[in-house]
């Protein structure tokens, strides 16, 4: 018995068997059932941390001067940019001007910071990602994702999505597919999953969007209320989408 034996073992048995459930139900479970197994408790709680806690008990930031004076907010990153220019201060202001919606000075920031010890930075190419999306430069995404492309954070990203996005509107639809596809998951990926349902009704494939919108309103009942209001934007997307859809099907 593992730590002397008695109730300890019961307790492994539990902490494994919720993990391999959760980890299941999310679609992980070939990622992460040999840690559970190969690292008793351990194992269990790296996954808990990692997928339980980390990722879903993350409250958004709201930056209170941004909305309130958004324009204040700008004059004084650009003051500070212009007292000292740093890589920090360039960066600050380019996300500011994006927010903003001053996408074409945030791209030409964003360019001039990729330097020196900065020129594969993470956050701005993943910025430069969405802003040039925004832009409708879609061919331009395409290659900043792609250096990105294998970072284990880039499979849960804004800029992950925008990439499968901007090859569907480059028609490479199969290529598309076949992003939204592993950024499929039960109980989770919300963002996307919608995403996906929204390229498949767009490729005159109803049915299985309608299925998509479905099982992301089924699964709202089993999440924990931090996952409910993180992602109602998401369920009330979906459920839009189910209308118009039941809309279309009666007057076919």
């Amino acid at each position: 018995m593992f730590f002397g034996g008695g109730n300890y073992y019961y307790i492994i048995l539990i902490l494994d068997a919720i993990c391999i459930i959760h980890s299941s139900r999310r679609g992980t479970q070939q990622k992460w059932m040999w840690i559970i197994f190969a690292i008793p408790v351990f194992g269990c709680l790296y996954y808990i941390y990692s997928e339980m806690l980390v990722n879903r008990i993350r409250t958004p930031k709201i930056n209170v001067e941004a909305v309130i004076n958004p324009g204040a907010k700008i004059k004084r990153l650009e003051n500070e940019l212009r007292f000292t220019d740093t890589f920090a201060n360039r960066v600050a202001l380019a996300d500011a001007y994006l927010e903003a919606g001053l996408t074409d000075k945030a791209i030409e920031l964003y360019k001039n910071s990729l330097t020196g010890a900065f020129a594969e930075n993470e956050h701005v190419q993943a910025q430069l990602i969405i802003a040039y999306f925004e832009k409708g430069m879609y061919n331009e995404v395409i290659p900043i994702a792609k250096r990105l492309y294998k970072l284990p954070q880039f499979a849960r990203s804004k800029a992950h999505i925008l990439y499968a996005k901007a090859l569907e509107l480059t028609y490479q639809p199969e290529q598309a597919e076949n992003e939204f596809k592993l950024m499929k998951g039960r109980y989770s990926y919300f963002e996307p999953r919608y995403e996906y349902g929204m390229f498949l009704s767009r490729a005159d494939r109803r049915d299985e969007a309608w299925q998509i919108f479905t099982d992301m309103l089924n699964e709202q009942s089993q999440l924990s209320p931090v996952e409910r209001k993180s992602n109602k934007v998401w369920f009330a997307k979906a459920k839009d989408e189910l209308k118009r859809l039941a809309a279309e099907r009666k007057t076919v």
